[in-house]
């Protein structure tokens, strides 16, 4: 009887453990910060801020799926130099496909990720100066990147995130939550 017990016990916990982890049909939105950045501009940095979406698109042989998603972030710079001032502004907008690793089964609340990234970075500088020099040397323009990332659920909703690769930051950390 014991063992009858504690075989459905162990069936309910990993059902409910794989439960968890990103599958075909998961939908997660990522709002963070990022540290770091390969963007330019003098001054003061403004916090960078970016959102992400990531859908679970097809389940692949072995234990993974593939997301498609969306990403959007924003930076700043700005330098005060005797009475004129001048800002930096990069927007980037991007979609982005991810390998989601579903195979550590006994940590059922990480979900480990990796992918790429299509994006427009949108590029503004203005000055209250006389000088418009570096009026058009901060193109807009389209990129090709990587990421890597990690999100940890705290409950079936409610997570922390973190990436690695390039966006408006080169690390971004946050909350995650997952519909």
């Amino acid at each position: 009887m014991k063992k009858a017990i504690f075989t459905l016990m162990a069936v309910a916990i990993a059902f409910a453990a794989h439960a968890q982890q990103f599958q075909k049909g998961t939908t997660t939105a990522n709002l963070g910060i990022g540290l770091g950045t390969a963007l330019g501009g003098l001054g003061k940095a403004r916090p960078a801020i970016s959102v992400s979406v990531d859908h679970g698109m097809w389940d692949i042989g072995g234990p993974g799926v593939i997301s498609l998603g969306g990403y959007i972030g924003n930076t700043g710079y700005k330098y005060t130099s005797g009475t004129y001032t001048y800002k930096w502004n990069y927007t980037i907008v991007g979609v982005r496909g991810a390998y989601h690793y579903n195979g550590f089964t006994n940590v059922p609340k990480l979900d480990v990720y990796g992918g790429a990234m299509l994006g427009y970075n949108i590029a503004k500088y203005s000055s209250d100066g006389d000088d418009a020099s570096y009026a058009n040397s901060y193109g807009s323009g389209l990129g090709f990147t990587g990421f890597l990332g990690g999100r940890w659920l705290f409950s079936e909703r409610f997570g922390a995130y973190a990436e690695l690769g390039y966006g408006v930051s080169v690390l971004n950390a946050g909350v995650t939550y997952k519909f």
